[in-house]
Formats: C-alpha cells, structure tokens, sequence
C-alpha cells in the first residue's frame, strides 16, 4: 500500500426502503495500491452500498470520503469525475458502437467546431487494449464480440479515468482462464498506480488469490474486515452467514431406481465424439471437465438445441430422437441453463408467470389462462423449494441469484421430468444460497429424480454426484463413483491423461 491515507472510506452509511433497511451502518475504507474484497450473500447489502457510492441511491445516513474530502455523490458521472469507477457485473455497453465510441462515450476528443476526432480516438483506444493483450481493436463493433470480451470492453473504460478507486462486480464470470488472467495483470498495475480496488466477488479462490483485505456485509450490516492472509475460507462463511457450511463429499448411499436416461456413442461434429453414460432414478450424475470439454454442448444435445451425427439417446430403455425443446420437455426432459438470467428466466415477468411460462398452453381455457391454476403451481414449489419473496407477483428480476435460480428449477420441475440437467448450479450465487441448491439437487434425487448435474468447481461435483463423467476435448476419460474418486484422479482425467500414466 503506497499511502497511510484512504483512497476511499465510507462512514456510517445508512439507507432505508419502504419496509426494508437495506443498510444499516456500513462502514468501509480502502487504501491506495489495495485489493478490498467485499463480500456477503445475496441480498446482503452489496449492491445497494454500491449503488449509495455510485450515486444511484443518496444515503439516509453516513458520509462518502474521498481521498480524506467528504463527497456528495449526485449521479453516476460525478462519481466517475471523482475517480470513482465501475465496472459492473451487469454490462451497459452499446452493441451498435464501435468499442473506442463505447470505452469514449460521452468524453469523445474533439477538434475544431466540434468534430469528433476519430484518428486521436482510435489511437487511445488502441493503446488501452493493447495493455489488455486482446483480440480485437478500437473499431470493433461491441455486438460483434463475445460476452468474454464485452467485459474486457468494460474494463478498459476504467482505464481512461484517473482512478482513485476501481471497483470490480464479479468481474470474471464471463471470463475464460486466460483472460482471468490478464484481468488480474490488470488489476496488478491498478494497484501498482496506487489505485485503491473494490472486489466484489463469491469465487472464495479468487479472493484469497488477489485480495490484501475481507470485509463482509450481512443483512446490511457490517459484520468486520479480516486480513486476507490471516483468515481461511471457513472463518469468512461464517462471519457471512453466520453458521458452518457443510462442504464434504457426497458420502449418502441410497436405493436408486431403474436407467431412466442411457446414451450410447453419441457425438455432434467437433463438440463431443463417442459419449456413452447413464443415469438411474434416484441418482445425481456430474459431468465435469474444463472449458471446452464438451459438457453443455452435450446438455443442449439432450435438450434438443443441437441435432446430433450419431449414436442414440434411450429413455426408460426406449429409443428417442429429441428434435427441438419442445419435443424434449413433451419427452420428459428438462435442462436449467448455465445462463439463468439471459436463458432461463424473463427478469421483467413476475415469479409465477416465469414459474409457469413453459406449460401457459396447458393451462389456458380458451383464449384465457387460468390464473387460479398458475398461482397454484407457483405456491406448491415456492414451499417445496424454500423460495424467499413476498409473493408471486414480485418480479423476478429483484431476486437473489438464489431465488432466482430456485425458480428455474420450479418451472422445470412443474413439468414432471423424467430427467432434470441442471448446467452450472451455483454460478453468481453466494456460499450460503450455494449449500442450499447442493441440499435441494440430493433431495431431488431422493425423491426419484434422475438429475445430470454439470460444473465446472470441484467442490460442488465431489459434493452432490454419485457418480462423476470426466470429460478431454470431447470425450469421456473416466466414469468414477464417489466412492472411488480423488481430487487427483478427477484432475488428471479432465487433462486427458489415462488412469495407467503418470504426470510427467
């Protein structure tokens, strides 16, 4: 840290909706060249408190201090023109613009009368994503680009700014290894600037990966700052939810049923060859492997978003051909997307009209859909489920991640699946809302669900399969039961090395 004084400090922050305290009494300072992670479940109070500093929300109570100057923060762009930059989970970008017109929106270099000066322009952008080690340049169009680099459009808008302090909104959710890796670079020279970094993430490696300090919100309090190198993962879960998680491995026996879904040698161009599994009622089977593996690209298979080039697909022993969503749902098959909120859910909609989008034609009487019918669906998984809102009429949208999630896995289970794929669980959910999706996909496999469960965290898969898929590049290495499996073995499979070698 370069500096005894704070590059930013929040004092006593307060802040109260109808009904709701959202804060009650946050208190925060980040120093120059510091790495501050921010840390609490859903609905902690993370995003409101940003929002506060932002300039979004004005605060009840308590005081913004920047660089020991007391700031009153009236929108978004006086907190840019104090050095108080975003760059945010959520992506706010122009897809019809250039990436320079987006990194530069609103602050173009001008010359003369006006006019935009696109050579100056180019030039700057240019040299911001070369820092970034990306693929593309300053005339790009944004819509063009992956999600991936989307994001790193965001993060080259703070690179623009003279930054007091950053502050990074699970930056890396959309972000491939490689390119985590050059946002950690970046985060690198951020602070080797003296810029002060708020880190606002769930993945607990990363955190202890980059960050100096921890501080934790719960129910919009602030419940302390830990040291990074002085603390463990167990002792942060417990200041954030305030009990221990249990994390072990799946160690639960119980009968299961017949095969309701078997695969044999079943392979889509590139994507995945020769895929041969099945999965038993009662039984939760992971699919785990690293990008590119293969796992999804086989779920959507399943789910009949791709059309396959050989092998066959049999449900309770019978042979199918699963030609469109549609026909995989009428088949008894049901897939919870890795992306909830872009795939799974209408955010806009209310929690029971997204609960019971999928089957709106079964419960229509005439040109009408029975209201009755669909609050009844939506309250029998709401208690089944434990999902927390005040009532179905809330729109999903302002849901934990959890929730939401709870109500992904309602809508599909309100259609009676044979065969329930859930894609990437937990991702962009809390530690405490994480464990109790863990409880719910085990106790649907005890009530004689067969469940696929793909991921790509170690912890979650040894920790709710019975038996775990380790995909290479397309291909099943090693089928292992939980019994059997070692974090070791389980590695070595996913880098395509067979169980008779050695790792050099």
């Amino acid at each position: 840290m370069t500096d005894h004084i704070p590059a930013l400090r929040l004092e006593g922050i307060v802040k109260t909706f109808p009904g709701v305290r959202a804060l009650d009494g946050v208190a925060l300072s980040v120093m120059p060249g510091e790495v501050h992670a921010l840390m609490g479940e859903n609905g902690a109070g993370k995003s409101t408190l940003m929002k506060v500093l932002g300039g979004i929300y004005q605060p009840d109570e308590g005081q913004i201090i920047v660089s020991e100057v007391p700031t009153v923060m009236t929108s978004p762009l006086q907190a840019k023109s104090k050095g108080i930059v975003f760059i945010h989970q959520e992506l706010s970008l122009a897809e019809e613009l250039t990436v320079a017109e987006n990194i530069y929106l609103g602050e173009l270099p001008r010359r003369s009368f006006g006019r935009v000066d696109w050579t100056m322009l180019y030039a700057q952008t240019d040299a911001i994503l070369k820092k970034l080690k990306v693929g593309f340049n300053a005339k790009t169009i944004v819509g063009d680009l992956s999600i991936a680099n989307q994001q790193m459009v965001e993060i080259a808008r703070a690179l623009t700014v003279d930054a007091k302090a950053v502050i990074f909104d699970e930056p890396t959710a959309s972000l491939t290894d490689a390119e985590k890796v050059v946002l950690f670079d970046v985060i690198s020279d951020l602070q080797a600037q003296g810029v002060g970094i708020i880190y606002i993430s769930h993945r607990m490696e990363e955190i202890f990966k980059i960050t100096d300090r921890i501080s934790v919100l719960r129910d919009g309090s602030y419940r302390g700052t830990l040291n990074t190198r002085d603390t463990t993962e167990e002792e942060v879960t417990q200041l954030m939810i305030g009990r221990a998680l249990d994390l072990t491995r799946n160690e639960s026996h119980h009968t299961l049923g017949d095969v309701a879904l078997e695969v044999r040698g079943l392979s889509c161009g590139d994507l995945f060859k020769d895929v041969s599994f099945e999965v038993r009622r009662g039984e939760v089977l992971g699919f785990y492997g690293l990008v590119g593996a293969g796992r999804t690209e086989i779920a959507e298979t399943l789910f009949g978003l791709r059309d396959p080039d050989g092998g066959v697909i049999l449900l309770d022993g019978e042979e199918v051909r699963v030609t469109s969503p549609a026909d995989a749902i009428s088949k008894g098959i049901s897939l919870v997307p890795e992306d909830r909120k872009g795939q799974g859910l209408v955010l806009g909609m209310n929690c029971r009209d997204n609960m019971t989008l999928p089957q709106v034609g079964n419960l229509s009487s005439g040109p009408f859909v029975a209201p009755g019918a669909e609050t009844a669906i939506f309250d029998k998984y709401k208690e089944k489920l434990d999902i927390r809102t005040p009532g179905w009429k809330q729109t999903v949208g302002n849901l934990s991640g959890g929730n939401q999630q709870k109500i992904v896995i309602g809508k599909w289970l309100s259609m009676n699946p044979k065969v329930l794929i859930v894609d990437e669980p937990t991702r962009g959910i809390d530690v405490g809302s994480k464990s109790e999706i863990h409880t719910l996909i085990r106790e649907l496999a005890a009530q004689g669900y067969a469940v696929i469960v793909v991921s790509s965290e170690m912890p979650e898969v040894l920790h709710v399969s019975d038996r775990i898929v380790a995909m290479f590049s397309g291909r099943v290495m090693r089928t292992f039961t939980s019994d059997e499996v070692t974090e070791e073995s389980l590695i070595q499979a996913i880098s395509g090395i067979a169980p008779t070698q050695k790792v050099a």
